[in-house]
């Protein structure tokens, strides 16, 4: 630790943002990728869940005479939960371990999904989808995939990251037309139930593939070429969260990270995710077509976050975010310009483009994490991906509000647009400093 205290700052950054690959791979090989293929299928599902509420909006104000601020409160509750289980989930692995942890997720999912067909008040809707889902998907959240890419992974972490992370969007990308197309010619509740079915179905998968650590099956990390003993359980899992979040708390770092996840989750998962689809029917745009741009989405999506991972084992992260950022921002407040009846070339532009930015974001957050909090990077950045999620609650639920006001989305989009503009200019000012060096005994000081 006296040694990462007392190097140059230079040398410092130049060994968190542009790390080194390290060594070829070791005797884990194939085992690693199977772990996360395993634990790709299950954010891909419950990330199908996410974009599940901007389809519900009409058909539930329709049976029930809802307002979309009504709604909207399920929703908002769904998010912060979201956001608020993901700390908490990656120390309860550290305690009980990933299989336990994720199995419990999928089928609370389940549950959430399942009760939410037999409502019949408002007060039902917050219960199970804002609690019970809101929980499910939080545990399953991109803390899950930092911890897998943690400990399985020594190198390529970038890479894993990006696909993992993309995971979620590949979710919404595959179901969300089926979902759409279910709704429209049959009823919301089938589509629900094809969703409890789906995250049930991958259960078993979970239990019979995915491992807590490399060592329970007598590998060593992928690209490691030393054996690393399985750490002992962690107990106390909300005591050590909360610890974890009162020492970061104390460091710069871990507020600017925050605040610009915060404005990441609002102008995407806030506002995108949950109003476009409706802000496109304002302009006379079918329900269906709109899904089917959100999937469109999600396809580059995936594109975008696996070259980002790519990237973040490559070039300054701080830099990525600000660029990622800078154009997110520019595409926002272009938006209600772009806006029509049908697919014009314009909103082709912004589909591809906006895609291969959404969550492009992730990737670098999550090697700063690594770099500034170590071994308790995973609670660290679960932390902040709770900023991201009350972000995206503030969005949805302002945004349902502005429209039940001005009667338009218009308004929404250049007014979270330029708050992009504040995100990139504060990932430019994430840097090492002396309240991240050796503050505090949790901060290991070692980078990958």
């Amino acid at each position: 630790m006296e040694e990462a205290i007392t190097r140059h700052p230079r040398q410092l950054q130049d060994s968190v943002l542009r790390p080194s690959t390290g060594p070829g791979p070791g005797t884990t090989g194939r085992r690693a990728w199977w772990v996360a293929a395993v634990a790709a299928l299950a954010i891909v599902v419950a990330g199908a869940f996410s974009t599940l509420p901007g389809l519900l909006q009409n058909p539930l104000r329709q049976e029930f005479h809802w307002s979309r601020g009504t709604i909207g409160v399920a929703s908002s509750v769904n998010m912060v939960l979201y956001g608020l289980t993901a700390p908490f989930a990656a120390a309860l692995m550290d305690r009980f371990g990933v299989r336990r942890v994720v199995v419990a997720a999928l089928t609370t999912v389940a549950a959430g999904s399942l009760l939410t067909t037999v409502m019949n008040a408002s007060w039902h809707f917050t219960l199970c989808w804002g609690l019970l889902v809101g929980l499910g998907t939080g545990s399953t959240a991109m803390a899950f995939g930092a911890t897998v890419t943690n400990r399985w992974f020594a190198t390529r972490r970038g890479l894993v990251t990006g696909v993992l992370s993309a995971g979620g969007v590949f979710g919404q990308m595959v179901f969300l037309p089926a979902l759409s197309w279910t709704i429209d010619h049959y009823d919301w509740r089938p589509a629900l139930v094809t969703l409890a079915l789906a995250a049930l179905a991958v259960v078993p998968l979970v239990w019979l593939i995915l491992r807590d650590h490399p060592a329970d099956v007598g590998q060593s990390p992928y690209g490691s070429t030393t054996f690393v003993p399985k750490p002992p359980p962690v107990t106390g899992a909300a005591r050590r969260t909360l610890t974890v979040l009162r020492d970061s708390a104390r460091t710069t770092p871990f507020w600017l990270l925050a605040g610009t996840f915060a404005i990441c989750g609002a102008t995407t998962n806030g506002v995108l995710w949950t109003h476009f689809t409706l802000a496109a029917h304002d302009h006379g745009m079918a329900v269906t077509t709109a899904s089917t741009l959100l999937a469109l989405i999600g396809i580059f999506n995936v594109v975008g976050t696996v070259v980002s991972g790519w990237l973040t084992d490559r070039m300054d992260a701080r830099r990525l975010l600000a660029v990622c950022f800078t154009l997110r921002g520019l595409l926002l407040v272009l938006l209600p310009l772009m806006m029509a009846a049908t697919v014009t070339p314009a909103m082709t532009v912004f589909v591809v483009a906006f895609g291969l930015l959404d969550l492009a974001t992730v990737p670098p957050v999550i090697a700063l994490c690594r770099h500034f909090y170590g071994d308790d990077s995973a609670v660290v950045f679960g932390w902040v991906n709770a900023a991201h999620q009350l972000g995206a609650a503030l969005a949805a639920l302002l945004s349902g509000v502005a429209r039940d006001a001005f009667g338009s989305y218009d308004p929404v989009w250049p007014a979270l647009g330029t708050t992009c503009a504040g995100a990139a200019l504060v990932s430019l000012l994430i840097r090492p400093t002396p309240t991240t060096r050796g503050k505090s005994p949790a901060f290991p000081t070692r980078t990958t």
